[in-house]
């Protein structure tokens, strides 16, 4: 019994030949052209369908529907011709059809046959030449097997899908592909999936040469594009000799890996049998407690849709949704009429035709010798091929179909090429007077690779120096309906002509995904897109389309989903809370606006004015004996250094410039060194004082204006040299810092070298301990006028406060780095004036009865 993925349909051509399923007319006259799925002949006779009585298979045989409209698209080609009196005129076409049976064996002995006598079965022998075959057209899974018996005849042959693994120097010349390139196929599969961003995918293949070819040469390229697969599997191998039980088992392991994978997408290379073979294994989803989980099918364009009489009810909507390849196709004129008027009663010589509308109307004609299943169902002839459902039989011709409707076409206009060329033109003239056994099927394969022509429809039919279809390939979009039917629907185009960016062009809204995507945009990832602000890591054991999420790291964004590796904003901006995009940062500074701007300016002014009222009191009382103790011209200077200390923090406050850059450190340092300086000189001058007055000292000789002076001008002088030096080596400039504070550009004044701002401080701290020093020395000199233990306090806070100032000010960013040592200037000045001139402005305003010379003398 033939097996219903085995079998293609069967109608015989005459009673001595058990292997042709067609037919061919009943005498020869001139030339022969062969194809295993149709011989091709010259008859004058017309089309006659004969039945073989006596095949034993004959009743057993399953139908393959689809397989009926190719013959039916040949059928109607050679019809075409016949009546065309611009092609092959005074020559008419016949044909005959073999069954393959998918298998590699009925290939070769078809095969054998068009090298053998008709009445008799011997290879390599014929005596009939009027039946040697001219041509030979044959499907993608046929091919080769018939072409590497048929290539050593030098016998021309035409496939209808895509080529086979072959020898490109002994059998490239004898084969011509309807199809175009086998790569093209490859690429627009690859542009399919990386228009989706289909990443993570699926492989089913039928495991023959064209299958394993295809899986080496895609699965590197895929890889290659970022795509993954989660499985790649082989279709069970399905023979007259397979293991029933094998293969069940194959297909439920197979199935479960389908229904159990993440991928959404899958791709199915394979011929007309593996859709049969595919709908057999999704219908384990009834008696397997799996569940249907729809998925995307992907198919190469030599898949077609087809049943048996065994599926015919079947469900179909396991395909809805799908996208598949397929050749430029048109539909032709008159075919469908051509499909509507055949009828076993119209057609009662197409020994094929009484099986198939049987099997696709589930009925039975009178006096079958197949058992009746419902006797009352009686076939009457009568029905109608467009009451079908698509799945059962398709009234618009295929891809498949056209292809090989063009096929005859190109065979006849070889032949009319051949009867055009002057070689052979006196052989054409004469022939109503001699035969044409002297035709050799090798002389037709130049005239064939040079064919060129618009067909009826319009399309331009021409091969490249290799043979191969000069043409693109269409998307199409599979629809299913409840009753079975189907729509294939065109959606986008690959073009291989056009410009690179315009090769893959495909309309969205055109597709309907399946049912459980509810329209929305199907995804196929091994694991969910990283958002914006994340990263991707890869997952240890897994495929590269595998990968974790992480956020991005502080200071980085990913402004775009799964990228790789998070970036940095530009300079001027930073990371939002979600670190999918940059914010500008603001640009900040110490403004009189900002409230700490407003506080320290307020303090400074305040501090200012003090300072200024106890300089009018000190000049006001400068004659009692307070005041013109330890040196009044010190003190007046001492409260004018202070007086601009406070008064210099107005400097560091407001937007900086180039003025105020280079001013402010250097005013703030020769200004503090002065105050401390004068200090330093009223301590000494009270230790040398005290160190005169013992008899025979010669310390008297220092004691005066002159050493008080010294003191203040070289201290000072000192301070001005590393302030003019820094000015004129690294001048401190009005500098942005883009870094320190995450949100912030910061305006702030650069010092230009670090290093002699250090040494500035660096020479103030030496001048306050050295003063601190000299007054601690002398805190104890019995002297009512000593100001040597309000010094010592004062120098105390002085050093703290500009100790303290060190590491705040380098722990401390942006606009509070400048109020830190605001903060140190005002700390340090209010230091010196509260502890030196406190107590002196509470005896002159409080205690004036205090502030005598007799008073100050007796204690």
């Amino acid at each position: 019994m033939l097996q219903a993925a085995h079998t293609v349909p069967d109608i015989n051509c005459n009673v001595d030949d058990p292997l042709p399923i067609l037919h061919k007319y009943s005498q020869s006259r001139d030339l022969t052209i062969a194809s295993i799925i149709s011989q091709v002949y010259t008859f004058s006779s017309p089309i006659r369908f004969d039945r073989h009585p006596s095949s034993e298979l004959q009743d057993e045989v399953m139908v393959v529907f689809q397989s009926y409209q190719y013959v039916l698209a040949l059928v109607f080609a050679v019809k075409q011709i016949s009546e065309d009196l611009q092609i092959l005129a005074n020559v008419t076409l016949g044909f005959n059809i073999y069954n393959s049976n998918f298998s590699p064996s009925w290939t070769f002995l078809a095969s054998m046959r068009l090298l053998s006598m008709h009445s008799t079965f011997i290879p390599n022998y014929k005596c009939d030449m009027g039946n040697i075959p001219i041509a030979v057209i044959g499907g993608p899974d046929i091919c080769l097997h018939m072409l590497n018996l048929l290539s050593l005849y030098k016998i021309p042959q035409l496939t209808y899908g895509s080529a086979p693994v072959m020898n490109k120097e002994t059998q490239d010349v004898f084969l011509q592909q309807m199809f175009p390139n086998e790569a093209l196929q490859h690429q627009g599969i690859l542009l399919l999936l990386l228009h989706f961003r289909w990443t993570w995918i699926g492989l089913l293949s039928v495991k023959d040469e064209a299958g394993e070819k295809f899986v080496r040469d895609v699965v590197p390229k895929f890889s290659q594009h970022g795509i993954c697969f989660d499985f790649m599997e082989w279709f069970p191998n399905v023979a007259f000799y397979s293991d029933f039980m094998e293969v069940m088992d194959k297909g439920l392991e197979i199935y479960e890996v389908l229904m159990k994978s993440t991928t959404n997408v899958i791709i199915i290379f394979g011929d007309l049998r593996t859709m049969l073979i595919l709908r057999t294994l999704l219908r384990f989803s009834e008696v397997e407690d799996l569940g249907l989980k729809e998925k995307i099918w992907v198919m190469p364009a030599q898949m077609d849709f087809t049943s048996v009489s065994l599926n015919r009810n079947w469900d179909i909507c396991f395909i809805h949704g799908a996208l598949s390849l397929s050749s430029n196709s048109k539909q032709v004129f008159g075919f469908q009429e051509f499909l509507q008027s055949r009828n076993p009663t119209t057609e009662p010589h197409d020994g094929f035709i009484r099986d198939f509308w049987e099997q696709v109307f589930d009925c039975s004609f009178p006096k079958s010798k197949k058992q009746i299943k419902r006797p009352e169902n009686l076939c009457t002839g009568e029905e109608k091929l467009d009451t079908l459902p698509t799945s059962a039989f398709e009234l618009n011709m295929s891809g498949h179909s056209y292809n090989v409707y063009n096929a005859v076409y190109v065979v006849a206009h070889a032949l009319q090429s051949l009867h055009s060329s002057k070689h052979k033109q006196r052989n054409w003239v004469n022939l109503e007077k001699q035969k044409f056994q002297d035709l050799q099927s090798c002389q037709l394969c130049p005239f064939m690779r040079s064919v060129s022509f618009n067909n009826n429809v319009g399309e331009k039919i021409s091969f490249d120096r290799y043979g191969e279809f000069i043409g693109g390939l269409d998307i199409i979009n599979w629809i299913t309906f409840p009753n079975r039917s189907f729509s294939k629907v065109k959606v986008g185009r690959i073009d291989p002509f056009s410009p690179p960016d315009k090769i893959f062009n495909i309309h969205l809204e055109f597709i309907t995904w399946p049912k459980n995507f509810n329209q929305a945009y199907p995804i196929s990832l091994c694991n969910d897109h990283c958002q914006r602000g994340f990263r991707k890591t890869k997952k240890e054991g897994k495929p590269f389309c595998c990968y974790d999420c992480l956020p991005c790291p502080e200071g980085k964004i990913s402004a775009k989903m799964d990228t790789t590796d998070c970036s940095p904003c530009p300079e001027d901006q930073y990371p939002n809370h979600n670190k999918n995009s940059c914010i500008p940062k603001v640009i900040t500074f110490l403004s009189y606006e900002d409230p700490l701007g407003i506080s320290l300016a307020v303090c400074a002014l305040s501090f200012a004015f003090i300072t200024s009222y106890v300089l009018k009191i000190f000049i006001k009382h400068r004659d009692t004996p307070i005041v013109k103790a330890n040196n009044r011209n010190l003190t007046y200077i001492i409260l004018i250094s202070l007086l601009l200390s406070f008064l210099c923090v107005l400097l560091f406050i407001g937007r900086p410039n180039e003025i105020v850059c280079l001013l402010r450190q250097p005013a703030f340092g020769i200004i503090f060194s002065v105050a401390v300086s004068c200090l330093l000189a009223k301590t000494i001058v009270v230790v040398l004082a005290f160190m005169a007055t013992k008899p025979g000292s010669k310390m008297r000789r220092w004691v005066g204006k002159k050493m008080v002076s010294s003191i203040v001008f070289s201290c000072t002088l000192v301070q001005a040299i590393i302030c003019a030096s820094w000015l004129m080596t690294f001048p401190p400039y009005p500098d942005s810092d883009k870094h320190s504070v995450f949100q912030e550009i910061v305006l702030e004044c650069n010092e230009g070298s670090v290093t002699i701002f250090y040494c500035v401080l660096g020479f103030m701290g030496f001048l306050a301990i050295v003063s601190f020093s000299a007054a601690f020395l002398a805190r104890k000199l019995p002297d009512s006028f000593n100001e040597a233990k309000f010094i010592t306090f004062s120098m105390f806070v002085f050093c703290c406060v500009w100790l303290s100032f060190v590491p705040s000010y380098l722990s401390t960013k942006g606009k509070y780095m400048v109020a830190v040592e605001i903060f140190s200037i005002l700390s340090s000045s209010a230091g010196l004036l509260g502890c030196i001139f406190a107590p002196k402005c509470f005896i002159i305003l409080f205690r004036p009865n205090l502030n005598s010379k007799h008073l100050l003398m007796k204690r």
